[in-house]
């Protein structure tokens, strides 16, 4: 597994933690996503065999949030 923290803009509430999550763990091939909301991150484990870094950005974008780091 690899792991990466995204920089997530736009999060301000426990929904917003709860979409960006929900987001990521429907992208194939991710492990494990937690966002912390007061640092504005989200931590993903992924198998990058199965799916890559662009792929996780879109869900996020695609959950109305923006990737910013």
């Amino acid at each position: 597994m690899t792991k990466v923290v995204f920089e997530v803009g736009g999060m301000s509430c426990n929904h917003c933690k709860m979409s960006v999550e929900k987001a990521l763990k429907t992208v194939k091939g991710v492990a494990s996503a937690e966002v912390n909301l007061p640092r504005g991150t989200a931590s993903v484990s992924f198998d990058e065999a199965v799916c890559a870094i662009p792929d996780m950005k879109t869900a996020i974008e695609g959950a109305g949030y923006e990737v910013t780091g």
